[in-house]
């Protein structure tokens, strides 16, 4: 796949090979198949990235649901891409403790939060997905799904730079 390709694809074939840039998220391609032709991947990332920017807040806390708990006991129910990118960071190799913590940290994100903690784990390790899940937790509501959309749209970045690179 190359931008050529993304540029000359009708909306279908252009959501069906960006629609899982964003996980679960379709529509983000969907809408921002209407600003080709893109000059680059920059320029077709900040598309997307001005979709979400443009969603209503319902849609962007959504889209943050849409994420999987990171080492969830639901691990077995994830996209192929965030299985890949957490088996990256060894979040499938943990032990019962490492487990434990995650998953307890998992339940206090979501009870305070109502949505999942997301993080690009890309370039990330266990110690340091922890460390940020503590520190997060100290943020308010509207900083969190900031921090949230952030993450994502990195997530969606290294995702996309993967699909060019085919």
């Amino acid at each position: 796949m190359n931008l050529g390709d993304l540029n000359a694809a009708d909306r279908a074939g252009f959501v069906d090979a960006n629609g899982a840039i964003f996980e679960h998220s379709p529509w983000i391609a969907e809408r921002a198949w209407n600003r080709r032709p893109f000059t680059d991947i920059d320029d077709l990332m900040a598309a997307m990235l001005a979709v979400v920017d443009a969603a209503t807040d319902d849609e962007k806390i959504a889209l943050v649901r849409a994420h999987p708990d990171l080492a969830g006991k639901a691990a077995r129910a994830l996209t192929e891409h965030s299985t890949a990118e957490q088996a990256g960071a060894g979040l499938d190799r943990l032990s019962d403790e490492e487990f434990d913590r995650f998953h307890r940290l998992n339940d206090t994100y979501k009870s305070r939060f109502g949505f999942p903690f997301v993080i690009a784990v890309r370039g990330h390790t266990r110690q340091t997905i922890l460390a940020n899940f503590e520190t997060r937790l100290e943020n308010d509501e509207t900083a969190e799904l900031s921090a949230a959309l952030r993450n994502i749209g990195l997530i969606a970045r290294f995702r996309l730079e993967d699909l060019l690179a085919r």
